[in-house]
């Protein structure tokens, strides 16, 4: 074989390996595993993966920059919580660039307006419940904390209803229109062949601001604008959307992203325990002061939100990052409202207390029945939704 021919089946390889990591979407199974596993890796590395606490910190700093506010938020370059989400942005922008997937996608006025409310109701939502579906549900559940079982019943009312309203919706509201990215080529320069070489540069770019973290002494920083750039990537290739989770066995009968969420959740709930019982980390990290209205109510407030939105706050932050205008104006609102709502509770004794108390499930049952009693639910939640997609047994029906 001459040189010619060996460079050109060299490419083929390379070009067959790009296209199955790019070209591609992974299967969601795979999300739930690479997002339980980069879960833990980002506890023990610093703290747990959160989104609410990151768009709070930019509401914060619009509010401040407006003069609303008077005392200086940290800054989004320096805050974990902010550094976590922008990575999350960063890496689904430079996702969707590598895969092609990046365009600016327009949506017609009512669904706008359905952006904006959705973003207010999960801002509310996650400012009652001490974080979104990832702080407040995820990451405390993997944290042991009584007050992320108690946002997961919130999420499943709160998408039962936002459900239902979309049927009525369907009903009663006559649709506005199609919105999005015609199909058509537009004639001219096709962005299109060069988006990949963005999103290398987009990723590249990420790793030489971990570095210059590390030069700076924020060594902690940089490794975890790193991990939520991590997250960002293997979210936008998977599709992973916690709205499925819990809106799908009510509206479509599939359970293949609950199945997902579960799996992902048991992985966690291993790695967090074993992090937090050799006292590698603290044992309150992440307990949120959230049982039981905090956590329940504030749960069903960003499940009908997230419903209405069409994206949770990790879900609408990475769809933000592939250019969907609705889910932008969701993380604006979702950052002022959250920005807000948590500091009129901060403010207010009698708001604080309302929301509940922390409550570590270990300090109750110990370390051993608590993982069992979690794996437990999150092994029934994946069994019981695998079930409904067999019968429809709790599929809504218009």
């Amino acid at each position: 074989m001459d040189q010619g021919a060996e460079r050109g089946a060299f490419y083929q390889i390379l070009a067959s390996g790009y296209n199955k990591i790019f070209g591609e979407n992974w299967p969601i199974w795979v999300g739930g595993l690479l997002i339980g596993i980069t879960s833990v890796i980002t506890f023990a590395w610093a703290r747990p993966w959160g989104v609410a606490g990151g768009l709070r910190n930019w509401g914060d700093w619009i509010f401040y920059l407006l003069g609303v506010y008077s005392k200086k938020p940290l800054s989004p370059f320096i805050s974990t919580n902010s550094i976590l989400t922008l990575g999350l942005l960063w890496g689904a922008f430079g996702s969707a660039l590598m895969s092609r997937q990046f365009s600016i996608r327009m949506a017609p006025a009512f669904e706008l307006l359905k952006g904006m409310v959705g973003g207010i109701l999960m801002g509310i939502g996650a400012a009652m419940a001490g974080g979104c579906n990832v702080g407040g549900f995820f990451s405390a559940t993997s944290a042991m904390s009584l007050g992320g079982v108690m946002m997961m019943l919130g999420l499943v009312a709160g998408a039962y209803l936002g459900i239902r309203y979309l049927f009525w919706e369907l009903e009663h509201i006559p649709s506005a229109g199609g919105g999005g990215i015609s199909g058509e080529k537009k004639k001219g320069f096709d962005w299109g062949k060069i988006q990949p070489y963005v999103g290398a540069a987009v990723i590249l770019g990420a790793v030489v601001f971990g570095w210059i973290y590390s030069t700076m002494a924020l060594t902690r920083v940089g490794v975890l604008l790193l991990c939520g750039v991590a997250f960002g990537l293997i979210i936008q290739r998977t599709r992973f959307c916690f709205v499925r989770c819990f809106r799908d066995p009510f509206m479509t009968g599939e359970a293949e992203m609950a199945r997902a969420v579960a799996t992902s959740l048991m992985i966690s709930i291993l790695g967090f325990a074993a992090l937090k019982w050799t006292g590698l980390r603290p044992e309150e990290a992440y307990v949120t002061q959230a049982f039981w209205f905090g956590g329940v109510v504030g749960g069903l407030i960003f499940g009908f939100g997230m419903v209405v939105a069409g994206g949770c706050g990790s879900g609408s932050v990475w769809r933000a990052g592939e250019g969907h205008v609705k889910l932008i104006i969701a993380v604006l609102f979702f950052s002022l409202s959250t920005s807000l709502f948590k500091a009129w509770i901060r403010a207010s004794k009698t708001l604080s207390t309302l929301m509940g108390r922390r409550v570590f499930l270990p300090d109750l049952i110990g370390y051993k029945w608590t993982v069992i009693g979690l794996i437990t639910l999150m092994g029934a939640y994946f069994l019981v939704t695998t079930w409904n997609e067999e019968t429809d047994k709790f599929t809504i029906e218009i």
